[in-house]
Parts: structure tokens; sequence; C-alpha cells
């Protein structure tokens, strides 16, 4: 199997695409974004992940890599588009269903399909199994289909596409050995072979398992401000324990993976799933906290100006989807203030984005919402030059209070109390 259409080319079908190219498939990129299709034609990268702009160019270069609109014919197909939620906290298997049906009339015997997207279980039996047959090519002995879902994290993606270990369910054991064969390619970590919807499942309790213990950071970062106490001396003291790992709280969980793969579940299993819907509905509510949080602080102050930094839902990456400061983003508007952005990352907004400077002038409260470094090193002598009144509200507590006490700064840290 020498030929590889890889359909989405996002932040996990563009690097696989280019892991595969380097390893001397002949890949086909599929993306129905132009502006995607001719950026990777170019050499060239539409998000940030370190090192993969080199991975692309020499894919190009190479002839073994090229990006379009439409599939082509191969002898694997590996379906890597987003998998969101609706309004309705319900799995938005649109993407899926348009992939699947556009490799319909490509598909020949001996095909291999491999799912990546993160989806409900029984998603490869019960959607793409009966989809793919509308070839006239029957799913286990014509044609061979398998979920590998990924498990990577932004920033770290191409080392961990090759030393994280990988689960591969097929519909059929040969289905499993058949894409084991494609990951062996690159992947160095150990991979191990299952059913389809045991690897649905083992994807969405590694992200239920994250999302409920970050609901258990932030609820106990609620708790200590009530106590007086700070959160951010509890949880090292607590992890002490060999046998307790607490995550850090922050204004809410963002990404296209935790804050949307527990919803499948609670949709699939309304009635038992209590935890993990409780879990989802405490972070989902961090951002109303800290939009509160803020609207006290600046509460004297008539028409305050609010500069808020970071848009990206995670630290040192471009990714905003699901972000929660665009849901803080979005409740501050509500109230009328004036609101300034700054994101060094970020190369597409939603919303319009300032420099640091003109983010901060006249601000009577700084926000920081995203734990980018560059943040991390925000000078509160400058800082204090450029802002009406001193206020700063730490989400993450990235920023040395001392020092930006020192230069006259009211900062509030999220989870430490008074």
């Amino acid at each position: 199997m020498k030929t590889v259409c890889v359909l989405g080319l996002g932040y996990i079908g563009l690097p696989t695409a280019s892991m595969l190219a380097t390893s001397g498939y002949q890949v086909i990129g599929v993306d129905i974004s132009e502006r995607v299709v001719q950026t990777i034609n170019k050499g060239e990268i539409h998000i940030e992940e370190p090192g993969l702009q080199t991975m692309v160019q020499a894919g190009i270069a190479s002839g073994r890599l090229r990006a379009q609109m439409e599939p082509s014919h191969a002898d694997v197909f590996i379906i890597a588009v987003p998998t969101p939620i609706t309004e309705q906290k319900k799995a938005d298997m649109s993407f899926v269903k348009s992939a699947g049906t556009s490799i319909v009339h490509y598909l020949q015997k001996g095909n291999l399909v491999i799912l990546e997207s993160t989806s409900p279980p029984g998603t490869c039996r019960d959607l793409l199994t009966p989809l793919l047959e509308q070839s006239g090519l029957k799913v286990g002995i014509d044609i061979h289909l398998a979920h590998c879902p990924e498990r990577v994290l932004p920033g770290k993606i191409l080392h961990e596409l090759i030393h994280n270990d990988r689960i591969i369910g097929g519909i059929s054991p040969q289905c499993a050995e058949l894409a084991k064969g494609i990951y062996s390619s690159f992947v160095e970590g150990n991979i191990f072979l299952t059913d389809a919807t045991t690897a649905e499942m083992v994807k969405l309790i590694e992200n239920t398992y994250r999302d409920v213990n970050i609901a258990l950071a932030n609820e106990t970062a609620i708790l200590c401000e009530q106590l007086g106490i700070n959160f951010w001396e509890v949880v090292p003291l607590a992890n002490r324990h060999p046998r307790v790992h607490l995550h850090s709280a922050g204004p809410g969980v963002g990404g296209h993976c935790i804050s949307v793969d527990p919803w499948f579940l609670v949709e699939a299993f309304p009635e038992d799933t209590k935890i993990i819907r409780t879990a989802r509905e405490r972070n989902d509510s961090m951002p109303a906290f800290v939009a509160k949080k803020i609207e006290n602080l600046v509460s004297n102050i008539d028409n305050p100006k609010i500069a808020l930094f970071g848009l990206a839902y995670k630290g040192n990456v471009d990714d905003i989807r699901e972000s929660p400061s665009l849901h803080v983003y979005s409740l501050l508007q509500l109230k009328n203030y004036t609101l300034s952005l700054h994101d060094p990352h970020v190369k597409h907004p939603p919303v319009p984005l300032l420099s640091e400077e003109e983010t901060l002038e006249d601000a009577d409260c700084l926000v920081i919402l995203t734990a980018h470094d560059e943040f991390k090193k925000l000078d509160p002598g400058k800082v204090k030059n450029w802002m009406r009144n001193k206020i700063v509200l730490d989400t993450h507590n990235i920023l040395p209070s001392d020092i930006w006490t020192n230069e006259g700064f009211s900062i509030i840290t999220l989870g430490k109390g008074k």
C-alpha cells in the first residue's frame, strides 16, 4: 500500500500526511479550503506547529506530498476531519459523513480506510460501515476499516506522532493488522490492536479522565478562594501523595478534544454519565466565573477598558477551537466594556487583535487568559506606564505577584483567596 489519501489537513491531518510522505508514501492531502490547499502546495503551513513547515516543504519538494480539494484513487484513505459538538451538546458527524461519502466512488477492492477523527463509540460499525458499503464492497471482506485515534498535544505533535503509543481498532483483526502496517512506518511507540468500538471508547475515556480531573481542580480553586487559602500551594502539596495527581485550574477547558469528547458519552448514555456531565458543566462554567470576577474588579470604574491577553485555548499554540477566552470575551461584550485583545500566536482570529502596547493603552484591567511564554515575561515596569488603572487578573498563576505588587499593581490570581 503505497498511496495514501488524507482527508482533512488541519492539526492532525497535515502532520500525519507529512509524516507519511517522509516515510516514503505517496500522499494526497485533501481539504475543502482552497486557501489551505494553496498554502500547502507552496510548501507553507496554515497552522502553528514546531517543525511542521520543514516537513511540508520537504514533502512538496520531493513530490511525495500534494494537496487538492477532491480525493483521488489511493490504497489507503485516512479520515482526519473535525467532529465538533452542536450548541445542544450533540456530536456533529457531518464532516465524517461527508468525507466518507466523498471516497465511496474511489474505493477499490483491497483498500484500507482509517478513521482518525475522535468519534462516538460505534461510529465505525454503525455509521462508516454502511456508508462505505454503498460502493458495493463489503467492509471486512472486500475493503478494510479501522479506527486509530490521534493522541497528540498541540505544540508537540510531530514528536508525539512518533513516540506515543497508538491504539488501533479494526472492524476485523485483519483490518487492524493492515492499519498497523501503515503506522509502524513511523511510530516508535508501542502499537496495541483491538476492535474498533473499543478503540473509540479508549480515546473518549482518555480525554474524559482529564476533563473530570480539571473539573476537580477548578472546583478546588473556587473552594480555596472562599477559604482564603492558595490553590497553587494546595495542589503541589496534595500531589506529594504517591497516588494523587491533581491538574491545574484555569478559565475553562478548550481545544478540540477535552472540551468536546465527554459530551459524546453523555449523548450516548444520558442516564449513566452523571459524573461526566457534572464535570463538563463545571468546566463550561469557568468563563462565566472569570467574567464575573472581572466585573467585580472594575465595578467602581466608569466605562472600563479590559485588556485580554490570550485567545488560544492553551499556551504557546495558535489553536482557538473551543477556547475559554472566546467565551470570556463574548460574556464581557454583553457588559458594553471597551475590550482589547492580544495574542502573539493566533494568525486568523475571529475578532481583531492588537499589539501588546495598543491592547494595554489606557486599560483598567489586564486579564491573562492564556499561559503563553511571552506573557510570563511581561515587564510590569512598562505595563504600568500604559495602563490607566493597575489591576491584573491572572487566571493561570504565571505572573510573579510579588514583583507586580511592588510596581503598584493590584494582582488577583484565580484560586488565591484573600
